[in-house]
This record gives C-alpha cells, structure tokens and sequence, in this order.
C-alpha cells in the first residue's frame, strides 16, 4: 500500500456546525505494513467537555486547558500529514472536524478521505458489528491503548487497514492496494465487488486453503 495517514479526533460532541470541537487529535502514518510516524496531541479550543463526554475518553476540561491552542495543533498536524491519502474509521465525523477546525485557520484539505468502516463492512461483511472495538475483537488485533483516545484508536484503525489490505490480497487476490482503489471499494455496491476486484490487471488468484 501506498503511504497513507490514518487520523482520529476527540471531540466535544458529533458536530462542529452545532459547535462541536476538537479536543484530541492524533495521526499515525502507514506504509508496506508499518507505522512509520505518529503525531498526538490534546488540543484547547477554549471550551468545556461535557461530562459524558470525559466519563467516555478520559479527558476532562483541566486537560484541554493545559493544552495547546487549537490552532497551534491544527497547524503541526497540518504539515505533519501533508499531502498524503487520509483513512479514518468513520471518515464523514473525522473529516467534517478535519474540515472545520482547518477552515478556522484559512486553510483547507488537499486530499479525499478513505473510511476504514465502510472498507471493513465491504472486505469483512461478517463482522457482528463494524464499530472499531468489535471489528478489533472481531480480527483479533492487539491492543493499543484505551479506546476514545485519540492515538489508541488511530492505531487501532491503522492495524485494521493493514488486515484489510491482506484480506483484500486472501479474499480477491489484490496485493497492489492504492487509496484511490480502497475508496472505490468503499463506494461498491455489495453485490458488485467482486466483479470490480476481479477486472483489475493486477490481481493475481487469490489464495485457496487446501482442507486436510
């Protein structure tokens, strides 16, 4: 796979045009089946964290204070993901904040989304569930940290892409996995993905496993 950057927010809510803001961000670069970097970072937007909303992440209202600015965040993860793909699990909540808190800056995405989520509802329909922490139980991923912070589930959701890319390789024989190729699985009706995987001049026949 191509080099691509999976990120993941903590917010305040589920929507910045409600007012919602960031609170945590972090960023794990991803190639041939690495990390290669990570960027994290608690963020201070100058507002308060509902109380459900630390009782699920951990991360009070004192935290964000001690943090640094939004902006001063916004800007590192900014030139840290350059122009690189973006994959995030649930990439229409992540890029709507991706999109908002940029914009406050003057400054705007230079690249489209993947969604590990749609990918994985495609590539591993029989998941019981396709929230990250089922699919990580479901695929049997090691931990990386407590879920709802913000580097935990970024890695999480960058070790999930990775088996999707090899079940991609076990499932349809495609091992030459592009994010422009993901995001055209990702928008696949169901009963069509086979005959897309299958048309692709690079795929090779899958693996089959002999019985014994």
């Amino acid at each position: 796979m191509e080099r691509v950057v999976v990120i993941d927010f903590e917010t305040t809510g589920l929507s910045p045009a409600q007012g919602d803001r960031a609170t945590e961000i972090a960023a794990v670069i991803v190639h041939n089946g690495s990390v290669l970097d990570r960027y994290q970072s608690l963020m201070n937007a100058g507002v308060s964290i509902p109380s459900h909303i630390q009782n699920l992440t951990g991360i009070s209202s004192a935290m964000v204070r001690a943090a640094p600015s939004a902006a001063r965040v916004m800007r590192e993860v900014f030139e840290f993901v350059g122009d690189l793909p973006l994959v995030a699990h649930n990439a229409s909540f992540d890029s709507k904040f991706w999109d908002a808190e940029l914009e406050r800056l003057g400054l705007h995405r230079r690249q489209a989304f993947a969604c590990s989520m749609l990918l994985s509802r495609r590539i591993l329909p029989q998941a019981p569930s396709h929230k990250l922490e089922a699919l990580a139980e479901f695929a049997g991923l090691p931990s990386k940290g407590r879920f709802h912070r913000a580097l935990a589930d970024a890695e999480m959701a960058a070790s999930l892409l990775l088996r999707l890319e090899e079940e991609l390789g076990r499932q349809f024989g495609v091992h030459d996995v592009s994010h422009a190729l993901l995001r055209r699985i990702q928008k696949a009706p169901k009963q069509e993905l086979r005959r897309i995987l299958d048309e692709l001049p690079e795929r090779t026949p899958p693996t089959i496993m002999s019985a014994h």
